[in-house]
């Protein structure tokens, strides 16, 4: 979607201390007025009637005054990384984004906005991964506004008061939690939790990593792009099976690894039996027969790869008994 927002450029002529001065000027002629219609004696003549001259001094007091307030409306203070929108009546008449004390149309309503990253960390929710495995997951997300117009104008938003308590400005928060609970669902959906057969190599929510994030972002960005709203960063921070299969699966997970652990000890001690009969034929130690390799290659075996400590038997017969 094509933006329409501008930058509404601040001129000398929109210098607010000039401006400051100028209303200064009219509190100033508005007093000298007063002054001169309590001394209205002066507008009486020869016979002592007031003359219609009198009323100068009122419509010129009303008008100063009048203009005094209405040129209060003007002012607006743009504080860095922050915004005014400004419309007149209804139309866009631009964005002020420079900083600076400025005066502009005092029919223009301006809207604050902040231009500031916001960090927000969504609650783990209960979601679905690819292969139906109930799972929570949660992320922490760094967003900014980038686009005023569609901020503004594009989006519904409710409204917080501002520290100070003084001004108001629009909080997008709600927003910006629905729709991140929509991209996570999505995200979901796309990935396993976890590998559920080892041979499996491909990407999971818990092994994905950067890959991972980057299509997170990628889905946060299609969801928050109307609200003209900027994805700086987001990560997976919390990541589990649901309460209902989580023992469930920490047991395979614990079978999983003892089962990958024995194939690494079944591996090393075929080796080492294989280097100890090679060893043995090479330098002529003893000459062992297929049945004797056979009953050698067990018991290296069993004492390789038991969980507990092998107790020796001492042979005291030769070697067939």
């Amino acid at each position: 979607m094509e933006s329409k927002e501008f930058n509404k450029q601040m001129t000398s002529g929109n210098n607010g201390f000039l401006h400051l001065f100028i209303n200064l000027a009219l509190l100033v002629f508005f007093i000298w007025v007063v002054v001169q219609f309590a001394h209205f004696d002066c507008m009486r003549d020869a016979e002592g009637e007031v003359t219609p001259w009198i009323l100068l001094p009122i419509v010129s007091g009303f008008i100063f005054l009048m203009t005094y307030f209405l040129h209060l409306g003007g002012f607006i203070t743009v504080q860095p990384n922050e915004s005014r929108v400004l419309t007149f009546f209804g139309k866009y008449s631009g964005t002020v984004k420079e900083n600076g004390f400025f005066w502009v149309n005092p029919f223009y309503k301006k809207e604050k906005l902040s231009l500031r990253a916001k960090n927000m960390d969504v609650e783990p929710i209960k979601v679905n991964d690819k292969n139906g495995n109930p799972i929570m997951i949660g992320l922490v997300l760094v967003w900014k506004i980038s686009d005023t117009y569609k901020a503004c104008f594009e989006v519904d938003s409710d409204f917080k008061v501002s520290e100070n308590a003084i001004s108001t400005s629009k909080n997008f928060d709600p927003f910006v939690r629905v729709q991140s609970d929509a991209a996570l669902r999505k995200l979901a959906g796309l990935y396993a939790y976890d590998n559920m057969d080892r041979a499996d190599e491909g990407v999971t929510l818990r092994s994905g990593g950067e890959e991972v994030n980057e299509r997170l972002e990628e889905e946060l960005r299609k969801h928050l792009e109307i609200a003209g709203i900027e994805v700086v960063e987001a990560r997976i921070n919390y990541l589990a099976y649901a309460a209902e299969i989580a023992s469930v699966m920490l047991r395979r997970q614990q079978a999983d690894a003892i089962i990958s652990a024995r194939e690494k000890i079944v591996e090393g001690a075929v080796s080492m039996v294989d280097l100890a009969l090679k060893k043995l034929s090479a330098d002529k130690i003893v000459e062992l027969d297929e049945e004797r390799k056979a009953a050698m290659v067990s018991n290296l075996l069993v004492v390789l790869c038991a969980d507990e400590s092998a107790s020796p038997v001492i042979n005291t017969g030769t070697l067939y008994q």
